[in-house]
């Protein structure tokens, strides 16, 4: 470890059990400079006056939010940006093999060490990595960095820019364990035994054959070896050579969604018993498959798959997020009873899946959302004017290939995840697909009308799927290929459907019962789904559809409406990651703990059936919704009764309604709301809410408990006097920190906020705040102090 501090200027952070165990966190201590520079990648280059920076990084967040950019990326620019950092290698590490490795680069990444261009990765969200030793000498190296996202409106959501995700440096013996070069599969998996199955490609660089031992070693939760093998292998020189080894576990621990167990894989390379390389990587036994009849099964039971969409960003941190935030965000969800998360519709970064591993959803990695054509692009608003074409196909031709292999060699031994998904809405009717059946029969999604022969035929669909299963399946049969289809009439005219092995209908419930007829070996799910509740019966009701995944888990950046709406809010969860009331009725749904929730709202007229429509139930009793208002429960309980000021308004029971929820219309009268649920007449649940007062001071709440955590997130609230959240508070704050700590934005979750994401001053919305702020120095006194012209200030010390 003191050796490789004296390596690397910088704050560098030893990853255990991360893959490679050689990991090293190579984010602090990089310059920045927005803009295109001459010569920006020589050695000689003079780049002290560009910007300090610590990494993951998103210059895009930092806006300004502007009319002049695409709706569909938030109103928010692209550019060129150019990183540099300087790091020292001592003369006698000069022959060991060094590896820089980019989780994702937002895009168009092109890289060099001292002055030697290593290449060029146009996708933005794929993790690379090239060999840095040729070049490297003692003394000062420079990597450089450019990332050029000048063609800003290339994605249908905000996709940010720069150095967005972690940046590892491997230090390596010339014989080592390839990157990525591990792979885990569990063959038999029973209750009494299970089979572990271990390929290993192993790499010398050294001119000489060599004699090595590879140990592999199974450890269970607590750290005790339950399966060991050893093996003795000859490796040809400058070749890399794959090793096979398989070992017998006696009773497994099953990972499941309620469980999930891990276990930890550590492999041991040796040379004259002299460890060269180890590696480790938490890995987990689990069975599954899908049914055309009987739907989805995990561990030999039958489960409904309870799913939600995510993208990459996290509101004010744009997509430069870190793993607690993710991990509070994604806790959140699982308590809301959702098991399922679909990445869409890109792989994210590599904390996502371990979170995933640890907390136990089930997981659909998907690798595009649009292959040889562009898609329509929104640039005024959705839907709105014309759209721009810029984006991914580009480069489709050249790399989707590799792109597809490059998603599953990273992630394949992640017991989450059970499906890989090539693809989405590529079918989305005329956009940019077409074909004769779109001028008749029921299309829900469909842009323009009908047939339209001047767009590229359908039949393109099925040779281009075809090729995307054969590049999945070339790296793993483990897991079926599954796509999302947006114009599921249009793709049965075509190989698609029957070149995957899951087929995915987004927002297409009507075509179940018709499809599962008519191709009774097609086993279909919901990839993404709206919120009504009819679109969940259509799965509950239904034993061969396997599950669905809503649009979306948490409100987005980008794909918005016109201007000033600058974000999406489709999600349970808002821009900060706090639920919202529509996240209550999931919960009413899909969680097994009792609950139960109320909120109020007008009294509506007549019935809003949008497909992403939320229901309105704000935590709020205040007379601002009128005169007469509506109070709304979800709950999972038989009964709900309802109390005003200690006075029972009666008992209702959701069998009695077919909305999957109930409600009251009552006169507004000051004072307490209170909801009871019950189940066999056993109180099982409550929740209030109560008329607030003017708001009189701030409080504050510091959500990491974990003090190592690099990032804070300080969520600030309105109360009045009785110290009851004031929900309609709206008064401006600034902030102020001291200490050795970074302002990295304040969120509050406003889609029509256009306040600079990194200026000190914001506004209270919905009477909440959250700060981010990056800690420096991890043992250093921090102070944040925060102020209104309607509150007293208060001092946070981190």
């Amino acid at each position: 470890m003191k050796q490789l501090i004296s390596l690397l200027i910088g704050f560098l952070i030893w990853l255990p059990a991360i893959g490679q165990q050689n990991k090293i966190l190579f984010n602090d201590q990089w310059k920045f400079h927005l803009g295109d520079v001459t010569n920006g990648a020589a050695l000689s280059f003079n780049d002290q006056k560009w910007k300090d920076v610590s990494l993951p990084h998103d210059w895009t967040v930092a806006g300004p939010f502007a009319q002049q950019w695409a709706s569909a990326t938030g109103y928010l620019p692209g550019g060129i940006g150019w990183y540099r950092k300087t790091f020292q290698l001592p003369k006698e590490d000069e022959k060991t093999k060094w590896t820089i490795y980019f989780d994702g680069v937002y895009k168009n990444a092109e890289v060099w060490v001292n002055g030697h261009h290593l290449g060029k990765r146009p996708n933005g969200f794929i993790s690379f990595y090239y060999d840095l030793s040729p070049y490297l000498k003692s003394g000062n190296n420079v990597l450089a960095v450019k990332v050029d996202h000048r063609e800003f409106a290339d994605a249908r959501w905000y996709t940010g820019s720069g150095i967005y995700r972690n940046v590892y440096l491997l230090k390596q013996n010339p014989l080592h364990i390839a990157t990525w070069g591990v792979a885990f599969t569990t063959p038999q998996v029973t209750d009494q035994e299970a089979k572990g199955h271990v390929r290993v490609n192993l790499e010398n660089d050294h001119a000489a054959k060599a004699s090595a031992e590879m140990e592999v070693t199974l450890l269970d939760g607590s750290g005790k070896v339950v399966a060991q093998e050893k093996k003795e292998v000859m490796l040809s020189g400058n070749k890399q050579q794959e090793i096979q080894t398989a070992f017998t576990l006696a009773k497994p621990q099953r990972w499941s969604v309620d469980r999930p167990y891990l276990y930890t894989l550590a492999i041991k390379v040796r040379v004259n018993g002299k460890a060269v390389d180890e590696y480790q990587e938490k890995v987990g036994f689990r069975t599954f498959r899908f049914d055309a009849d009987k739907g989805f099964f995990l561990n030999d039971r039958s489960m409904k798959l309870k799913g939600v969409c995510i993208h990459d960003d996290a509101g004010a941190l744009g997509v430069a997020t870190f793993e607690n935030v993710w991990r509070r965000r994604l806790k959140t969800l699982k308590d809301g009873g959702v098991n399922a998360i679909r990445m869409s519709h890109n792989p994210h970064a590599d904390f996502f899946y371990t979170l995933c591993d640890e907390l136990g959803f089930l997981v659909m990695d998907e690798a595009f959302d649009e292959w040889e054509f562009g898609k329509n692009k929104w640039i005024a608003g959705w839907n709105v004017g014309t759209p721009g074409k810029d984006g991914y196909h580009k480069h489709f031709k050249d790399w989707a290939t590799k792109d597809v292999k490059d998603m599953i060699l990273r992630n394949r031994n992640k017991p989450s995840i059970i499906l890989w998904s090539v693809g989405n809405e590529v079918d989305y009717p005329n956009d940019p697909y077409s074909h004769e059946v779109l001028s008749g029969g029921n299309n829900p999604q469909i842009y323009g009308k009908g047939h339209l022969p001047d767009h590229p035929p359908a039949s393109r669909l099925g040779s281009l799927s075809k090729s995307l299963v054969d590049a999945a399946k070339s790296i793993d049969t483990t897991r079926p290929i599954t796509a999302a289809l947006a114009g599921v009439v249009m793709s049965n005219t075509t190989s698609y459907p029957t070149n995957v092995d899951v087929v995915g209908y987004n927002y297409q419930e009507y075509r179940y019962a018709e499809d599962h007829a008519k191709y009774p070996a097609r086993i279909i799910y919901g990839s993404e789904n709206g919120m009504q509740y009819k679109a969940w019966l259509a799965v509950d009701t239904n034993e061969y559809i396997s599950g669905q995944f809503l649009w979306t888990g948490i409100d987005y950046l980008g794909e918005a409406g016109k201007w000033p709406n600058r974000s999406n809010g489709a999600g349970l969860l808002d821009l900060a990651g706090f639920p919202k009331p529509e996240y209550y009725f999931r919960q009413s749904l899909w969680a097994e703990k009792p609950m139960v929730y109320i909120g109020t709202s007008p009294v509506p007229h007549g019935d809003d059936n949008g497909i992403w429509s939320h229901k309105k139930a704000d935590p709020v009793w205040s007379k601002d919704f009128g005169a007469q208002q509506r109070v709304t429960a979800f709950s999972n309980a038989a009964e709900v009764e309802l109390f005003l000021n200690g006075k029972s308004l009666g008992k209702k029971s959701k069998k009695i309604v077919n909305t999957g929820f109930i409600y009251w219309d009552i006169p507004f009268e000051e004072g307490k709301l209170e909801a009871k649920a019950y189940n066999q007449g056993v109180e099982v649940a409550k929740d209030e809410i109560r008329t607030s007062k003017k708001a009189v001071k701030l409080t504050y709440q510091d959500l990491e408990t974990d003090p190592s955590a690099l990032l804070k997130e300080i969520l600030i609230t309105a109360v009045d006097e009785n110290n009851n959240p004031v929900y309609s508070a709206n008064d401006t704050i600034e902030v102020q920190i001291d200490g050795q700590a970074e302002f990295r934005g304040m969120e509050n979750s406003d889609h029509q906020n256009l306040a600079s994401y990194l200026s000190p001053t914001n506004c209270l919305f919905k009477g909440n705040l959250l700060i981010y702020i990056y800690k420096k120095a991890a043992d250093k006194k921090i102070q944040l102090h925060i102020k209104s012209k309607s509150f007293p200030a208060i001092t946070v010390d981190l």
